[in-house]
């Protein structure tokens, strides 16, 4: 069997697929990989089923050796692929030979790469999913140097493109759509929301990308709200004023105010959103 053989992860990797659907009612989240189109991309340039597991790479920085021969491809931020030092590019199936080094450079834009291979990563699923979910602790341990990744059978089909044109990840202000309420209605003036230019912050991460700026004031500092369920995407004003998006490792239920709900094709966008990079809200 095709393996994958971790030399260096750089800041971070996990195993993630298309997530633990139908579970909410025994507390288990989705989780899932946090950008879900670029996740969807990579299994649709290799012919994969649309759940098979990849990598998903904060920053770059991954170092690989591979055992026997697999196609892979990278989607998501916008890196540079290596193999033995040779460029091949993003967004397109590509043959590595056992033995050859993948390396994944440091992203010009975006957050989280998603690295897949024809067959999958095919290591123990938890409850139905390969999914690492952060804030539950459930699923495969996050990737590490000496890791040995198991690739799955091919599948039938073939690859039906050599290359997706895709475009980067925006690398400047990312404007984020959202749809106003249910609870905007519990902070004195809600519409702060969408004039503020905030600044993702470098506490962001798997559970919720935290927005720094002015900070939001209550109606009623004293007022407790009983705790709701929370859905990814939601834009959550906790006690400090500052909002947090919640992303793919949400909990779910939560008592501070919900004041907006991103739509969810941004949910992905919100994903590739960097430590330090502006964002602004609108309504729709």
């Amino acid at each position: 069997m095709s393996a994958l053989d971790v030399v260096v992860t750089g800041p971070g990797v996990l195993v993630q697929d298309a997530g633990r659907p139908g579970l909410a009612g025994m507390g288990v989240g989705r989780s899932g990989a946090a950008d879900r189109r670029s996740f969807r991309l990579v299994n649709r340039i290799l012919a994969n089923d649309e759940d098979a597991a990849v990598l998903e790479v904060v920053l770059g920085g991954l170092e690989l050796v591979v055992r026997g021969t697999v196609t892979l491809a990278v989607t998501g931020a916008d890196l540079d692929v290596l193999v033995d030092g040779a460029g091949v590019g993003t967004n397109a199936p590509v043959t590595v030979r056992d033995g050859q080094r993948v390396s994944l450079g440091w992203a010009r834009s975006g957050l989280r790469a998603y690295l897949g291979v024809r067959g999958g990563i095919a290591v123990e699923p938890v409850l139905g999913s390969r999914s690492t979910d952060t804030l539950a602790g459930i699923g495969p341990d996050p990737v590490r140097e000496g890791s040995v990744l198991p690739v799955g059978p091919s599948p039938w089909g073939l690859p039906p493109l050599d290359v997706a044109p895709v475009a980067p990840p925006a690398a400047g202000e990312v404007v984020l759509r959202a749809v106003r309420g249910p609870r905007d209605d519990w902070l004195a003036d809600a519409g702060r929301l969408v004039t503020t230019t905030w600044t993702a912050s470098e506490r962001s991460d798997r559970v919720g990308m935290r927005l720094t700026g002015e900070a939001l004031a209550s109606r009623d500092p004293d007022a407790q709200l009983p705790s709701e369920g929370a859905v990814r995407g939601a834009i959550q004003v906790p006690p400090g004023g500052e909002p947090v998006i919640f992303l793919a490792d949400h909990p779910l239920t939560g008592g501070y105010p919900v004041a907006a709900v991103l739509l969810d094709d941004d949910v992905d966008r919100a994903a590739q959103v960097r430590p330090g990079q502006p964002v602004r809200i609108v309504w729709v």
